[in-house]
């Protein structure tokens, strides 16, 4: 039941717990017990809304920053990777295989921005070895979602 509950809410953070008890043939009071338990046990860390930005005056650069890290004796990548994501401007960082270490999405009001937090705060970083930053010029899908749908209308036109 959990799984199936997630799924619901990753896809809809709209749906109502009657909607789901619905959906999966349970009572609304058994979901929104789960739904409980998972936030309290942190498997729901928050609820959140995609929005594209581009169809907004909000202006922001996103980066996705591959840094190579030196892993502290004992704590391995966590203490670095726990100081770049409380950054504010960090909206992610994950642990990586292959060439680099992590990498970390961030948000800037411009490209000098990124840059500077790149340049002042991540490499100077002491078990911070080398980055690549990497501006995304263009979103097409994100957490499931297409952000502008291509489709090509396929029926025939017919011309009288």
């Amino acid at each position: 039941m959990r799984s199936k509950i997630l799924e619901l809410m990753e896809r809809n953070n709209h749906l109502t717990p009657a909607e789901i008890a619905v959906m999966i043939g349970v009572s609304e009071e058994n979901v929104e017990a789960e739904i409980a338990a998972m936030e309290e046990d942190k498997t729901i860390l928050g609820y959140h809304t995609l929005i594209n930005w581009e169809k907004t005056d909000r202006e922001l650069v996103t980066a996705l920053i591959e840094v190579k890290v030196t892993p502290q004796r004992g704590l391995g990548f966590d203490k670095i990777a726990e100081r770049i994501y409380q950054y504010p401007d960090v909206k992610s960082v994950y642990l990586m295989s292959g060439a680099f270490d992590l990498v970390v999405e961030m948000e800037g009001k411009t490209m000098k921005d990124v840059a500077f937090f790149v340049s002042q705060k991540l490499a100077p970083m002491d078990s911070v070895l080398s980055t690549a930053t990497h501006f995304v010029l263009k979103k097409y899908k994100q957490n499931g979602f297409v952000f502008e749908d291509h489709h090509k209308d396929e029926r025939e036109a017919i011309w009288l």
